[in-house]
């Protein structure tokens, strides 16, 4: 779909908004600032004076966190946060792209060059006041925000050099009638997070597929471009989004799903790349049907009857943070509905609309305080429950519950795994 054409659509979507202030009632950012007043104000009423060539009227855009909450409040399906999406990226075009939003939304750039042998180097130094304080004054990231640790390792070079099971054990897992859903076979999108700071993550994940009777292909891919999509870099997440393209369209020929994950990534390849950006040819919609977020993927084989459920009793009892992007796959809550599989183990979901951070948002000075306002009630859920350890499915939302509560933030695939006893 050309640009002018996306242009026309978001247009003729304004004629939608009934200025009910539903979105601004939902929105957990305009709850805790008067720096934003509201999505309905910087998204379907700004949007009425911005043409092309004229400027961006109000410069309170660039305090949307991009949660989507003010999309799933809308009664009149207004897409609000890509209108604000857009926006930020006009303003970008007008004026450029300050350096420290161009280096946090290069995550793979900042994950290469923090894991590996270097990562116990990287890491003490960003646990010195000193090195914080600079990077505050510096570059404008707080210095308190949560900066992920970098692994010694990275995730791809684990798998290279691991011994995948053979073809006899992975037909051993087989159902006795598998259904047309897949091959036995699935790409794992990892994203940055589990290449570079997480690679736990991956293995849980490689182990349940696997336990599962799924060979595990790790496709050549790159970033997903969200983070460059939040900062208004819309060039540089075009490049990003039709690279995987690119790299994941042969395997989606094949019949071949792709699951990730990062429910960031996940919804990216999916929507918010297509529906921001522009790209709506056939190969990105392709990719975009392709896509599954793990636990989507999972709970398709269970209602087919075809997930194993040899689990495990975990008794325990833990908060969980359904997280906005996850939430805007509208899927309902896949994670919950497979954890509920597992005997002895029982969640309660935080009902908190947001845990503030919105990737790279809440890492900026101006924002730290804003993001930590935002996810208090979440922060709070945490730290009444008691439980020794919280669990989440977007990589920044654990870094952020951590940061603020002290508790320990796991991704559910590990809780999953643990089930299986992997």
């Amino acid at each position: 779909m050309p640009i002018d054409r996306i242009e026309l659509a978001l247009t003729q979507a304004l004629d939608h908004c009934i200025k009910c202030n539903i979105c601004t009632s939902a929105c957990p950012v305009a709850a805790v600032t008067d720096k934003f007043p509201g999505p309905k104000f910087v998204g379907p009423q700004a949007q009425r004076f911005r043409r092309a060539g004229q400027p961006v009227p109000d410069e309170s855009v660039d305090y949307c966190s991009g949660c989507r909450v003010c999309n799933l409040a809308c009664p009149a399906g207004v897409p609000i946060a890509e209108l604000n999406a857009r926006a930020r990226g006009q303003m970008v075009a007008e004026r450029g792209l300050p350096f420290r939003n161009w280096i946090i939304a290069r995550a793979g750039l900042v994950g290469g060059l923090s894991a590996g042998p270097q990562a116990p180097l990287v890491n003490f130094g960003l646990k010195l006041p000193p090195a914080r304080w600079a990077l505050e004054r510096i570059l404008g990231i707080h210095r308190k925000a949560p900066l992920p640790m970098a692994s010694t390792y990275r995730f791809r070079s684990w798998f290279k050099r691991r011994r995948p099971p053979t073809a006899d054990a992975r037909a051993s897992a087989l159902s006795p009638q598998p259904s047309a859903l897949s091959r036995r076979q699935v790409v794992y999108f990892h994203g940055c997070a589990t290449n570079y700071y997480e690679p736990h993550v991956g293995k849980a994940a490689v182990a349940v597929l696997e336990h599962n009777g799924f060979e595990v292909i790790l496709a050549e891919q790159n970033c997903c471009g969200l983070p460059l999509i939040s900062n208004g870099d819309f060039k540089g997440a075009t490049s990003a989004h039709e690279a995987n393209v690119r790299k994941l369209l042969p395997y989606v020929h094949q019949g071949i799903p792709v699951v990730g994950t990062s429910t960031s990534c996940t919804l990216t390849l999916k929507e918010e790349a297509p529906d921001i950006l522009g790209l709506h040819g056939a190969d990105v919609r392709a990719v975009a049907e392709g896509t599954y977020d793990i636990f989507e993927f999972l709970r398709t084989l269970a209602e087919r009857g075809e997930l194993k459920t040899d689990f495990q009793p975990l008794p325990l009892r833990l908060p969980y943070h359904p997280p906005c992007q996850y939430r805007a796959h509208r899927l309902g809550k896949p994670a919950l509905d497979v954890l509920a599989l597992v005997p002895e183990l029982r969640l309660d979901e935080s009902g908190a609309a947001c845990c503030g951070i919105a990737g790279t948002y809440g890492l900026k000075r101006e924002k730290y305080q804003i993001a930590l306002d935002v996810g208090a009630p979440l922060f709070e859920m945490v730290r009444r429950s008691g439980a020794e350890l919280a669990l989440c499915d977007s990589e920044t939302c654990r870094w952020q519950i951590t940061n603020a509560t002290g508790v320990p933030t796991k991704h559910p695939i590990e809780i999953l795994a643990a089930a299986y006893g992997l």
